[in-house]
């Protein structure tokens, strides 16, 4: 472009040199010998340049330059259009799904939390809590609540199965999910201090019984605790309660859940009020309640911990989230009012 200012700006105006076809090029049938030159373009008058004034060749420079994109590819990464971060998730999306799930959340589930202080509100954190429901409303909750009081973003992670379902696959990234990997983990957590939910239970929580509410599973092999071993960041465990009553499981179809790949086929209480009532989760209330932070004293970015204190660990956190949960249960007045 600065080369095409440099010869606008001189007043004249060259012609350009001949086209010429390779050996093999041009219509079916020519021969190596064949070339074909292109007609020269005619000279530009230079009375015509001389007419529009000793300026015009400078206006037809700045006006190439203007047209032409500024900066290199990092400076058109750098000018995003869209506010969709590394991770796949959209503010505006959540300003959109907050404004919509606000009433839910305060008529519907009317959410009350218990030491909400001890989230911290800068640096990053590892929440862990209990996960229930076919459809859980206990994910959704935690993240809403907590952004909306602390006003920063939080990501959840989640099982891959997000990732193989079209449409929702791309929704869940968009609010906020990022696939269940340890280096995913380490990074939101330890370069990026954010704060990220996550749920040991896998999909063993949600696909409980109704007749085994509230009684956790297995927290996996304890592979939270290594990230938060890993990243240097604390521990926030959380037990919440009435997550179980929004849409408990009668029981399960496990030949059709094979046949679709997914962990469970439930069938629930809502599915027996009709089709239309089959998604929409019954209004028990949602109690969370955040108990002490658990700070690992291990220096982060270690090859390897210790496999025992991993376990121990993890094992520790369960059994404190399962008697809060136990504690929460007997002074439950009622599933519907708390």
């Amino acid at each position: 472009m600065a080369a095409m200012a440099a010869e606008g700006s001189s007043g004249a105006r060259r012609a350009r040199p001949s086209l010429v076809a390779l050996p093999g090029e041009g219509q079916p049938g020519d021969g190596p010998e064949r070339r074909r030159r292109a007609t020269p373009e005619p000279e530009p008058d230079p009375g015509a340049d001389r007419a529009a004034g000793p300026d015009a060749g400078a206006a037809v420079g700045a006006a190439a330059d203007a047209a032409a994109p500024t900066g290199g590819p990092g400076m058109i990464d750098a000018e995003r259009l869209s506010d969709v971060d590394e991770w796949g998730r959209s503010q505006h999306l959540r300003d959109i799904l907050a404004t919509l799930y606000d009433p839910i959340y305060e008529k519907w589930f009317r959410v009350e939390w218990e030491g909400f202080d001890k989230i911290p509100r800068e640096g990053g954190a590892l929440l862990v809590a209990n996960h229930a429901g076919a459809i859980p409303s206990d994910a959704p909750s935690i993240m809403h609540g907590i952004e909306r009081e602390l006003h920063r973003p939080v990501y959840g992670l989640a099982d891959d199965m997000f990732k193989r379902v079209p449409v929702v696959n791309l929704g869940w990234a968009r609010l906020g999910g990022v696939q269940a990997h340890p280096d995913n983990a380490y990074r939101l957590l330890r370069e990026q201090q954010h704060l990220v939910t996550v749920f040991p239970e896998g999909s063993k929580g949600p696909g409980k019984l109704y007749s085994e509410r509230y009684q956790l599973r297995r927290f996996g092999r304890g592979g939270f605790v290594q990230i938060a071993m890993r990243a240097g960041v604390p521990i926030i465990p959380l037990a919440v309660v009435g997550g179980e009553e929004t849409m408990p499981i009668l029981a399960k179809v496990p030949a059709v859940a094979k046949l679709l790949g997914v962990p469970y086929v439930p069938i629930t209480a809502n599915m027996l009020l009709g089709p239309l009532a089959a998604l929409v989760p019954f209004p028990a209330k949602i109690r969370i309640r955040v108990l002490d932070p658990v700070h690992l004293d291990v220096p982060p970015d270690q090859p390897r911990y210790s496999r025992s204190r991993i376990m121990d660990t993890s094992e520790a956190i369960r059994n404190a989230i399962q008697q809060e949960l136990y504690d929460m249960l007997r002074h439950r007045r009622s599933v519907w009012f708390g």
